[in-house]
């Protein structure tokens, strides 16, 4: 049997949140797909094999092979596309990077942590719940909070910034994809003094 160029397996796995399909497009809660379209376009590499129930590709980011994934399960089992992929190339949780979006953050604002719990981000509750473990390093990217209480959150995180929030979103964005490239370089650590405002 002929190996695959990309037998050499990955010492990264970073997993970009959202939902599929065309409805679901440059909405907030898709921020962590569009951080792994950024990061794959900057070489020039399509997001497309269907593999761990995601669309995945096998990238080098600053020095280190990386299993980028956007998960295909929609956003409330993200954990089921996760956890074969961690499985399959024995990835410990601290090499598990996930990007998402925020509602308590500002539009536009990054918090980089080593850990923590979901707060109340049903796709990092799923992924904490499959791993088993919520000691695994994450890039929360801010998409403001909904505008009024009583409006819908569901409406809200699957709805598209309009104006100077779509600017400061797209803007995040490839910060993000700025932060994951230093957090690969030179560590978690300076990731988050670098990118963390």
């Amino acid at each position: 049997m002929f190996l695959k160029k990309d037998a050499g397996g990955a010492g990264w796995l970073l997993v970009g949140l959202g939902n599929p399909g065309e409805k679901y497009e440059n909405t907030r809660h898709n921020v962590g797909f569009q951080v792994i379209d950024e990061l794959a376009e900057r070489q020039g590499k399509p997001v497309q094999r269907l593999k761990f129930k995601a669309l995945t590709a096998l990238l080098t980011i600053s020095g280190e092979k990386v299993l980028v994934m956007k998960p295909v399960t929609y956003m409330n089992l993200s954990g089921e596309a996760v956890r074969p992929a961690a499985d399959f190339y024995k990835i410990p949780p601290e090499r598990i990077l996930v990007v998402s979006d925020d509602v308590a953050l500002p539009a536009g604002r990054l918090r980089i942590r080593a850990k923590g719990s979901a707060g109340g981000h049903n796709g990092l509750k799923n992924i904490i719940q499959h791993l088993g473990t919520d000691q695994f390093p994450r890039i929360r990217i801010g998409v403001g909070e909904k505008p009024s209480p009583d409006y819908d959150l569901a409406d809200w995180v699957l709805g598209r910034p309009q104006g100077e929030d779509r600017q400061a979103v797209d803007a995040a964005i490839r910060r993000a994809a700025d932060a994951v490239e230093c957090i690969l370089a030179q560590g978690l650590e300076r990731g988050m003094g670098k990118f963390n405002g």
